[in-house]
């Protein structure tokens, strides 16, 4: 199987030479990184170009980088059922870059790009309906940045007195902010529940 995909990364690479940076076979699985001004057009040429037939969008997801000064790494899963293949195209953006969408290519990734927008705030460009789709309408940041507080921006409840839902900024008393992670193998001065059983073992 590595020797096709090493094949066919060679395939892609001698068509494609515009839009290919570079690739590499990991894990028995072929990884393509893709010039973000060209995704669109490489996709059409791996949907239709004999040799790869990828007819089926699996997937689109985002990577959050927060040190580097392209933020985000766009994925793109591809299965090929006429070949057996799969390949995973990356796409390395800037914060406040846009990736043009692919609807028109696949029009399976309309919800994908619109998931990865909600989740992470990238743009795609020619989108026909580029909104959320996870998150409430007033949602405030992107869930799984890495920068994103786990406790979230807002406190959404139902309130019996008024008898509507109302959101409110996301209060908490400080104790619940002190997490102790040691364990006994860590040298922790205290006993859990059933490790005394070991202690008389010892004795």
């Amino acid at each position: 199987m590595t020797d096709a995909l090493n094949e066919l990364g060679g395939h892609i690479e001698l068509k494609r030479p515009d839009c290919v940076i570079g690739w590499d076979v990991t894990h028995g699985e072929l990884n393509v990184d893709v010039a973000p001004s060209n995704i669109r057009g490489f996709i059409e040429f791996l949907k239709t170009d004999p040799t790869c037939k990828f007819s089926t969008l699996v997937d689109i997801t985002a990577v959050d980088y927060p040190a580097r000064p392209k933020r985000f790494d766009v994925v793109y899963h591809f299965l090929s059922m006429y070949q057996n293949h799969r390949i995973r195209l990356r796409v390395s953006i800037r914060e406040d870059e846009m990736v043009p969408s692919i609807v028109t290519v696949h029009p399976s990734a309309n919800w994908f790009e619109r998931e990865v927008f909600d989740m992470f705030g990238i743009l795609f460009s020619g989108h026909p309906d580029l909104r959320r789709i996870l998150t409430d309408y007033g949602f405030r940041g992107y869930p799984l940045r890495k920068d994103f507080p786990t406790t979230g921006y807002t406190e959404v409840r139902y309130d019996e007195e008024q008898k509507r839902v109302v959101y409110e900024p996301v209060s908490l008393v400080q104790e619940y902010r002190q997490f102790d992670f040691m364990s006994p193998w860590e040298g922790a001065q205290y006993v859990l529940p059933g490790d005394e059983k070991s202690e008389e073992a010892k004795g």
